[in-house]
């Protein structure tokens, strides 16, 4: 292992766009390879087999591997002892232990060792070397995930220091979710920097980008790029954020990382998965051929030698290797994969293709929209927090509304369903009638043009929610340090 991760601080360019043609086939003979060592060495994986009738099948093809029976976090993370997950049975061979967040239930504790690490770390380095130029500008990294065992901050200080360890000009700095902290020291050094990326998730990143506008800070003047994880969000918001940094490509000045406890970060959004989303998002139409949906997934793109993606039933599995490896792991996640060639085919017809593409490695792409319980169902109608995102992200709103808020179904005092959304108003708005109105207005006008369902199956006298207009901070509704949870059920 040591000897793996000596290699990895061979000072060297930058490797994520140097795809072999021969990609797919090394993916592939690297999953078959996994199985057969988890087979072999994972105390927990072969007892999984033996329960499921599989602990001598043969796989020796990918259509074999597609047999082997699925894991999930309750059929096989949590059904065995801790130290039988990890290699050779041996909790001691990690060296750090992960918490998931909660954000579905109780926390999962992942333990992996720093080689688990790597290939998290070149995720990280497609964005912030092939995305923003880190290799040829100092970097100031501000770390503003909350900090402890949640896997989120202590993550991105590896990949982080690893690739400064690995030569490039990159400083990292740890304030979390604290947002004084983070503007105390935007302020006192990132003119010290030739840019400053902060990484956090997207409403608190926000929040950050508005308190320091709010103190007068010219955030233009540190050339701001962000790194965000966690939820999906719309290209308006994309668009809004970069304007209030000063920054006039959003497709170089944020990324959005797909990343779990389970598997570290198992893809990221590219220059290339930025162009795209944000045409199709002028394209509800071709959004729903190619995604099924007209809402936009996230969207990124892999290499499918670190995390191996299939698609089942319309739910992602994924396989790799780690302090407790996985093979076929759902992870619950809603969303599909789309080849590189079948992607550019499709956008080619449909004159999207975006003309400078031929310079990004021929990636794959991966869509995510999340974990199904994240939507309230209403009427029949499924409504997704990113639907009612557009309605509060509209510029006339952008000096009143910090862009978090809880949709939820209550009940009337007839006991009629109804909608009640819950609107987090920045520090220094006035809540009013007349504001409560115009959100709900454009709340609703913008569910009718992407949620085919709401518009089709609520009856138009049940479709406009409840707003309440409540403080920054509200201690029910957004208490601060948390990850915060746009429904409740």
């Amino acid at each position: 292992m040591l000897a793996e991760f000596s290699h990895f601080f061979e000072r060297a360019p930058t490797t994520p766009d140097a795809v072999p043609a021969a990609t797919k086939a090394t993916a592939e003979a690297e999953l078959l390879s996994l199985f057969e060592r988890m087979r072999t060495r994972v105390p927990a994986y072969r007892r999984f087999l033996e329960e499921h009738d599989a602990a001598d099948v043969q796989v020796s093809s990918l259509e074999d591997f597609r047999k082997i029976p699925v894991c999930t976090k309750q059929n096989y993370h949590k059904a065995y002892p801790l130290p039988a997950l990890c290699w050779d049975g041996r909790l001691d061979a990690c060296d750090m232990l992960a918490v998931s967040s909660g954000s579905t239930g109780e926390p999962t504790v992942w333990p992996r060792f720093v080689t688990h690490e790597l290939g998290t770390a070149a995720r990280f380095e497609q964005v912030l070397v092939n995305g923003y130029g880190a290799d040829r500008r100092s970097t100031l990294a501000v770390v503003c995930f909350a900090l402890g065992s949640w896997v989120g901050g202590m993550y991105t200080m590896s990949a982080c220091r690893h690739l400064a360890g690995k030569g490039y000009p990159i400083t990292l700095v740890t304030p979390g979710n604290n947002p004084a902290e983070i503007l105390r020291i935007v302020g006192a050094i990132g003119h010290l920097f030739d840019q400053v990326v902060l990484f956090g998730y997207p409403p608190f990143v926000k929040d950050v980008v508005d308190a320091g506008q709010g103190r007068g800070l010219d955030w233009s003047r540190y050339r701001v790029k962000l790194v965000l994880a966690g939820e999906v969000f719309s290209e308006d918001w994309r668009k809004l954020v970069c304007q209030r940094l000063g920054e006039s490509d959003p497709t170089h000045a944020t990324a959005s990382l797909y990343g779990t406890a389970d598997g570290g970060v198992l893809a990221n959004e590219t220059p290339l998965s930025i162009q795209i989303r944000r045409a199709l998002s002028e394209r509800p139409d071709l959004a729903r051929q190619l995604f099924g949906e007209p809402r936009l997934p996230t969207l990124c793109q892999y290499d499918p030698r670190h995390r191996y993606f299939e698609v089942v039933d319309g739910q992602l599995l994924f396989s790799g290797d780690g302090g407790a490896p996985l093979c076929r792991y759902n992870i619950l996640d809603r969303g599909g994969v789309i080849q590189h060639a079948e992607m550019q085919a499709f956008l080619e017809a449909n004159g999207l293709w975006p003309h400078n593409a031929q310079k990004s490695a021929p990636l794959p792409f991966v869509y995510v929209f999340g974990r199904s319980n994240f939507a309230v169902s209403y009427y029949g109608a499924n409504v997704y927090p990113e639907n009612v995102a557009i309605g509060l992200e509209q510029p006339e709103f952008a000096n009143q509304v910090s862009g978090k808020f809880v949709l939820e179904v209550i009940e009337d005092a007839a006991l009629n369903a109804r909608l009640k959304l819950s609107v987090e108003l920045l520090a220094e708005a006035t809540p009013s009638a007349e504001l409560a109105r115009e959100l709900q207005a454009s709340v609703v006008r913008h569910l009718i043009a992407v949620n085919s369902e709401f518009a089709n199956y609520v009856p138009e006298k049940a479709r406009d929610p409840e707003v309440h207009l409540l403080p920054l901070g509200d201690p029910d509704y957004f208490p601060r340090g948390v990850k915060h949870r746009y429904t409740r059920h």
